[in-house]
């Protein structure tokens, strides 16, 4: 599970006008970054332009996933992850980041701003953070734990039950020992009788 590119992006009336955007490009070779890059932002630009507003969508290129949200305000993000990725966590990583920089970034400056103007810190924090869904989203965190505990109580409910065989084979033997305990006791019963009449 993997996340690539974080990017806030203006809807534009005729396009979208990149603002701010965060990669993690270190599983790819040096020499290819730079046009994986490029190729992130041109996708992540143009999703944005074909997304209707309020809307979100997943959009998948390739052996990527792109998800996308736009509001209502035109403001935009877009997160490129893996197919693994859990969705929900995507889609509320794009709802914390474009509420902070709605928060942070003045509306005005949101049609003419680049990555340059724009003073927002937090996607690479985000994007680092997200790497791991299961550390950043509590419901990733207490699904994963429940996972876990069902697997522990699936084993010990295993060992229960091989420790219950063992007990009913127990048991068993402890009924055949049972009935060959009483056939003795006739037998010495008998025997004992017999040297009484003498």
């Amino acid at each position: 599970m993997k996340l690539y590119s974080l990017s806030v992006i203006y809807k534009g009336a005729t396009k979208a006008n990149l603002l701010k955007a965060a990669y993690d490009l270190s599983s790819f070779s040096f020499f290819q970054r730079s046009s994986v890059q490029e190729f992130m932002t041109f996708t992540s630009a143009l999703i944005v332009e074909r997304t209707t507003q309020g809307s979100r969508a997943s959009v998948k290129e390739q052996e990527y996933l792109c998800h996308v949200y736009v509001r209502n305000d035109n403001l935009g993000a877009v997160v490129i992850a893996d197919t693994e990725y859990p969705q929900r966590v995507c889609f509320t990583l794009l709802d914390k980041v474009l509420d902070e920089f709605s928060k942070q970034v003045d509306s005005i400056d949101w049609p003419s701003g680049n990555p340059e103007t724009i003073n927002y810190k937090a996607l690479d924090i985000h994007l680092a953070k997200y790497q791991n869904p299961r550390e950043a989203d509590a419901m990733t965190k207490v699904q994963a734990e429940l996972d876990e505990t069902k697997i522990i109580l699936h084993n010990t409910m295993e060992s229960l039950l091989e420790r219950g065989e063992k007990l009913d084979d127990l048991v068993a033997k402890s009924e055949h020992l049972g009935n060959q305990s009483k056939a003795f006791y006739k037998t010495a019963r008998k025997q004992n009788s017999c040297c009484e009449i003498m």
